[in-house]
């Protein structure tokens, strides 16, 4: 039976996704993104008495309602899509990349329009190691407390689907060979000093990026008392990475993104 699995294998056509699908995209994530001119004030406020993860705010502006989506704090359990009546729906794309504040995104409630803000300039350390590193670039995966959601779509960026060396992009085993630390998970009190420690044997130049929800904001495990918080209260954060758990397409994007020109 193996050997006819591996005569399919061999036999199939060829699956690797091109890069211009990958970029983001964040189909299968289950993050909601908003039709602006649908959005009434009735409705903001449904969507975000429907979120659990607190996600979702409204906040008055000078007299103007403003409804703020925190992609870094998202699960996407939908419970947004189902309030709002059309408003909301199922994102193509979410932020990913450089600067917390690039992952919320904001609405002018009462006139229907998305509240644009500067993207966030590329950190010193982000241009040092590019220039450094040139095409290649060394990972190292830190788990600070996940569930191993998140773990498991890394992983799949290795897959014959992904393929993440065609971009001479490689996973190592010691942070002492890594350009970048991939932080995953809540940091837990248990794991806050080897996290520390792990940033710390990390040479520099180097660039930390905090991935999926929990590694963002916490998450929903934000206030249990077991958890020391977010990546970027234990080490320096240079970019972020939203979802639970992020697609290996958004995976990609945010790492690329971290590393692009501007």
């Amino acid at each position: 039976m193996i050997f006819d699995i591996v005569q399919r294998s061999l036999s199939s056509s060829k699956v690797l996704i091109p890069v211009e699908e990958l970029l983001a995209n964040s189909h299968g994530s289950r993050m909601p993104d908003v039709y602006a001119q649908a959005l009434t004030a009735t409705i903001a406020q449904r969507a975000v008495d429907s979120c659990s993860a607190s996600a979702l705010t409204i906040e008055q502006d000078g007299g103007r309602s403003i409804l703020s989506l925190d992609y870094g704090k998202c699960t996407g359990c939908g419970h947004c899509i189902e309030a709002g009546e059309g408003a909301f729906f199922h994102a193509e794309s979410v932020p990913c990349g450089v600067g917390r504040q690039a992952l919320v995104r904001r609405w002018d409630v009462d006139r229907g329009v998305e509240v644009l803000l500067d993207q966030a300039a590329m950190t010193d350390a982000a241009r040092e190691i590019r220039a450094i590193v040139g095409g290649a670039l060394n990972i190292r995966q830190v788990d600070g407390g996940s569930c191993n959601g998140c773990e498991a779509e890394i992983g799949a960026l290795t897959n014959p689907y992904y393929d993440l060396e065609r971009f001479g992009i490689h996973f190592v085993a010691s942070p002492k060979h890594a350009d970048m630390l991939l932080v995953t998970g809540p940091v837990t009190r248990n794991m806050a000093d080897a996290v520390k420690k792990t940033y710390e044997a990390t040479p520099s130049p180097k660039l930390v990026v905090a991935v999926g929800a929990c590694g963002c904001s916490g998450g929903i495990f934000a206030k249990s008392p077991a958890v020391a918080g977010s990546v970027d209260s234990v080490i320096p954060v240079d970019a972020y990475i939203p979802g639970c758990p992020p697609t290996p397409a958004m995976l990609l994007t945010g790492i690329l993104q971290t590393l692009r020109h501007k």
